[in-house]
């Protein structure tokens, strides 16, 4: 089971009040005796409210999502991630990686195995429960903490040295919050190109153009530290051209007989993998 070691605790703070929380038994809890439990599978929700949230993903994405990458299909993904979190952190000894909408832990384990982050601990955050049972045994330095990526995050200001969002939803005033001076944010989108002849085949939901675009507006005086594109042709099983779409957006939008007819096909694996540095100071008003 991952540890929540001090450097994890010192960033979580209680979704109700904003205060610290450290450990009674088996909950986290806070000055103010709000209650968090610890699931048997060793995962914390640190949510305000409770039951179920229709953003989250189902155990059916969670699935297809652990089996696409189990067989190595996104690989080349992971990879990427892990050298631009590697260059993120090379000037540090140690620090602290979040995860955000981070689903089964599988990229925060990449980043963490990287050779510049050997002292480094992570925390996987995601709403989804099937997802969260999977990532809090991801890797051994990076604990499970059910949150929404879209509400106030159940951290403290400034704690984070490197938030990485890769396919996820993200709010950026939150980034900026809890990342300290001079830390950074990994992001990865996927091109326009990503996956389309899979998306064609179904009438699926295409990728829309100028998300990097986006991305530098949402970080004013944030400096670039670099972009990767990942750009593969891919001869997927049946399986792997179903999980493909499966495990994201166009789970909702097509049926799943489509899904399932798509076949042995050839697809294009194409990600943009991009480093922002948050400035040094926090930028005057």
């Amino acid at each position: 089971m991952s540890e929540w070691t001090p450097r994890v605790m010192r960033a979580l703070a209680c979704p109700v009040c904003g205060t610290g929380v450290q450990w009674a038994d088996a909950s986290l809890t806070c000055a103010a005796g709000h209650r968090f439990d610890r699931a048997r599978q060793g995962y914390v929700t640190l949510r305000a409210g409770h039951g179920r949230s229709l953003n989250a993903d189902t155990a059916e994405m969670v699935a297809a999502r652990e089996r696409l990458q189990s067989d190595g299909w996104y690989a080349p993904v992971a990879q990427a991630v892990a050298e631009a979190v590697g260059s993120a952190a090379r000037a540090a000894e140690a620090g602290l990686l979040l995860d955000l909408a981070g689903g089964t832990g599988y990229y925060a384990a990449a980043a963490l195995d990287a050779p510049e982050l050997r002292s480094w601990d992570g925390i996987c955050m995601d709403l989804s429960t099937p997802a969260l049972k999977r990532a809090a045994r991801a890797h051994g330095r990076c604990v499970a903490v059910g949150a929404d990526a879209l509400r106030p995050l159940p951290l403290v200001d400034g704690e984070v040295d490197v938030v990485l969002s890769v396919f996820g939803p993200r709010v950026p005033s939150e980034i900026a919050r809890v990342v300290r001076p001079g830390g950074a944010l990994v992001v990865v989108t996927p091109l326009p190109q990503h996956l389309a002849e899979l998306v064609d085949a179904v009438d699926g939901v295409h990728i829309h153009e100028g998300k990097s675009e986006r991305l530098a507006a949402q970080f004013p005086g944030w400096a670039s530290g670099g972009r990767v594109d990942v750009v593969q042709r891919l001869e997927l099983t049946a399986q792997a051209a179903h999980d493909a779409l499966a495990m994201g957006p166009n789970a909702h939008h097509v049926p799943s007989g489509d899904l399932a007819a798509l076949g042995d096909r050839e697809a294009t694996l194409a990600v943009r993998v991009e480093t922002l540095t948050a400035p040094a100071a926090p930028v005057a008003p």
